[in-house]
């Protein structure tokens, strides 16, 4: 059996308030390229499909229309894709009974029984290979948020929740297994060790909860195809368990490292190969500085010029990073005048002082941009400013429960 394992393509994301259709639509074209040449038996997309809860309808369009492309080009590929902390996982199930008539099974919460056991039925999906043999499950584990996985009959316990769902799921999957078939886990998560990157990963941290261990994916399963987290890598070395990483760049910290998505071998139970493809990249990310203003303006104005002849969506998109002594007032339009003509987009800039932290351009406080805390960072900052103390525990804990209904309302389609 072979897979391909996505996750994070964050369709309808912006980059500091420029849309990047026209990068994603370039993504997709280039996966259903890839879907016919090596003709993989599943897609795995593992969760924030979307960047919002709400995402713009444009955005919609394009995930249902490349389904519909993908099982025109094959009828028999199977996809399973799970909600991440970004989606509404009520809004990824909407469309779910036309889309299994596509053999794409879209799973964003989970349920439970009226007895207080897991509905193990709707997150067990069986993996068929091109001859419509059943090699395989897959465990699908949406991201799992604390009202789904605490209550009366699992405590309040946000982690051991989590670790219970873990072990009833693939305690069902073991059971349901035929001798030879793989068992292939599909989760959105923040795993212990993994590599975060910072400007663009949401937190999924409730109060002081720690990530979650690896050892919640026992021997048993053969493959683990994880999502959040925006850089691949193997988690604790094993590459059984892995993050693919989002396609596309979604922040400037995001430039360094090169994007894939991976194609997973597997002869029954046994895997054999992880190996990456990788994405082209439809539009660079540039960054020009740190440099002193004088510096800078001359780098800008060193840039290449507009070619008429190019395509204007392909022209990088660029953060322009400043040293100053004092404020300058004019900066913006200092930089534009230097970037007149010139065949990159300005998206942001930022500037440092001297003997200071990075600021933005004018800024009166060290450069920390909203979209890179977490809720609870922004509340327990506030409090800081209220009161003039740490916020405690028990008042994280109950900031995180009025948090979580608060999202649970907002999710509704």
């Amino acid at each position: 059996m072979r897979l391909f394992h996505t996750s994070d393509w964050h369709l309808g994301q912006n980059l500091h308030g420029q849309e990047r259709d026209f990068e994603h639509a370039s993504f997709l074209t280039w996966l259903l390229a890839r879907l016919a040449e090596r003709k993989p038996d599943v897609l795995l997309i593992a969760g924030d499909i979307f960047d919002t809860v709400n995402p713009p309808v444009k955005s919609q369009e394009r995930l249902y229309d490349f389904i519909v492309s993908a099982h025109e080009q094959n009828p028999q590929l199977t996809i399973v894709m799970i909600a991440g902390n970004h989606d509404s996982g009520s809004r990824i199930e909407l469309p779910a009974p036309l889309m299994r008539r596509l053999r794409t099974h879209a799973l964003g919460r989970v349920l439970w029984l009226d007895d207080g056991v897991l509905d193990v039925d709707r997150l067990l999906l069986p993996l068929s290979n091109a001859k419509g043999k059943v090699v395989g499950w897959c465990l699908a584990l949406p991201f799992l948020r604390p009202a789904e996985v605490t209550g009366a009959a699992l405590g309040d316990n946000y982690l051991r929740g989590i670790g219970q769902v873990h072990e009833m799921l693939i305690a069902a999957a073991n059971q349901r297994r035929k001798k030879g078939q793989s068992l292939i886990a599909i989760s959105h998560a923040h795993m212990a060790g993994g590599s975060v990157s910072e400007d663009s990963e949401r937190s999924l941290i409730i109060g002081n909860a720690e990530a979650l261990p690896a050892s919640l994916f026992g021997e048993s399963i053969t493959y683990v195809a994880l999502g959040h987290l925006h850089k691949p890598q193997r988690i604790n070395g094993e590459d059984r368990i892995r993050y693919c990483g989002s396609p596309i760049p979604l922040s400037f910290s995001e430039i360094g490292y090169q994007h894939q998505i991976l194609e997973v071998e597997c002869d029954g139970d046994t895997l054999v190969s992880v190996k990456p493809l990788l994405i082209p990249r439809a539009v660079n990310l540039q960054r020009v500085g740190p440099a002193s203003l004088a510096e800078l303006l001359l780098q800008l104005r060193d840039l290449p010029d507009i070619d008429l002849l190019a395509d204007v969506d392909r022209q990088p998109w660029l953060e322009v990073r400043v040293r100053l002594d004092e404020p300058q007032p004019d900066l913006r339009n200092q930089i534009e005048a230097a970037l007149e003509g010139k065949a990159v987009r300005l998206v942001r800039i930022a500037a440092e002082y001297a003997g200071k932290g990075g600021r933005d351009e004018d800024a009166n406080q060290d450069l920390i941009e909203l979209d890179q805390l977490s809720p609870q960072e922004l509340f327990s900052r506030a409090w800081q400013d209220s009161y003039g103390s740490e916020v405690d525990e028990q008042t994280l804990q109950d900031f995180a429960t009025l948090l979580q209904d608060v999202q649970l309302e907002s999710e509704q389609p």
